[in-house]
């Protein structure tokens, strides 16, 4: 299946969602068609145009924002006023701007967080959840791709991205990169956060894409700042909080999308999330890794979204 031709947006706005914070955002396809809210990964990463032609535009009503501190969103980079708990509430305040009492929630890697953390809020809002690449955000999920785990599948890139790490400091990568991004070396930040991005967007693919890793480069100060402060405050929520709270969301329809050779959120994410969700439907890629761009994952994505009826029913 091939995606569906480029569209462009029938609106865009800024919403204000605190004193802080003001929020792109952006629809496009049927005004009165069927809603589905897209929640990017990173976090940080923000949207793109691309996004958009996953959705058939004469059905689906489809809204992108970019979260706090990500793409368009003001200020950039900022991790002010920005915790999960936050990014919750926004996208309740946006489906009220919009007026949406019902949607369709699609997300992908931290997006598949965020979107869970979401639905088991606010389970009254939700049609049902389409999830890609499967992040749980427990400490077991993070120290794998920044301590122990990945680096034994992608040696050589593992030693590229802690090259700049003293030895005395490599027990904790994850807090190494942290005190550098976050320090008041500007010149130093910029540095370790292209390294950090690169380091996820190599690992990202089955089979290495420039295109990929470039649409990392391209997000590096805003992903590498988000996401390490939410991965240094462990998301900001309890230890398998997703998992312990389940219960919340077994009456909602879920199709969970997940490449068999995913190394920045190995697979058995996605299993642990399929066992306890009840009725959930695991869908497994043979030949992908992580990203959405990889065609295994696409095509399965875009099939999901083609039979609307069954999302919404």
């Amino acid at each position: 299946m091939s995606l569906f031709p480029k569209i462009k947006e029938f609106k865009t706005e800024y919403l204000s969602v605190d004193e802080t914070h003001q929020l792109y955002i952006e629809q496009s396809g049927n005004p009165k068609g069927i809603p589905v809210i897209f929640l990017h990964g990173g976090p940080g990463a923000g949207t793109g145009e691309i996004y958009r032609r996953f959705f058939n535009p004469e059905v689906y009503r489809i809204i992108l924002f970019d979260q706090r501190g990500s793409g368009k969103s003001i200020p950039f980079a900022s991790i002010i006023n920005n915790t999960s708990q936050d990014l919750i509430e926004d996208i309740k305040k946006i489906l009220n701007h919009l007026k949406i009492k019902k949607t369709i929630v699609y997300g992908g890697s931290w997006g598949s967080t965020l979107g869970l953390l979401f639905a088991q809020k606010y389970p009254d809002l939700v049609f049902s959840l389409v999830l890609r690449g499967i992040f749980l955000c427990r400490e077991l999920d993070i120290n794998w791709f920044y301590q122990k785990g990945a680096d034994e599948i992608y040696p050589d890139y593992w030693d590229n991205f802690i090259s700049n790490i003293p030895h005395s400091e490599r027990d904790n990568i994850l807090k190494a990169f942290y005190n550098r991004i976050h320090g008041s070396n500007q010149k130093e930040s910029l540095f370790f956060c292209k390294k950090w991005a690169e380091w996820e967007g190599m690992c990202s693919t089955l089979l290495p894409s420039k295109n990929v890793i470039n649409n990392f480069s391209d997000c590096s100060e805003s992903l590498s700042k988000i996401e390490t402060h939410y991965f240094f405050n462990h998301c900001f929520i309890e230890e398998n909080q997703i998992l312990k709270n389940i219960n919340n969301i077994l009456d909602i329809k879920c199709h969970i999308i997940h490449g068999r050779y995913d190394i920045v959120c190995p697979l058995n994410q996605a299993y642990d999330l399929h066992e306890v969700y009840i009725g959930s439907t695991l869908n497994i890629i043979n030949d992908a890794g992580h990203s959405l761009l990889e065609t295994g994952i696409t095509n399965k994505v875009i099939e999901i979204f083609s039979d609307p009826d069954a999302l919404i029913s």
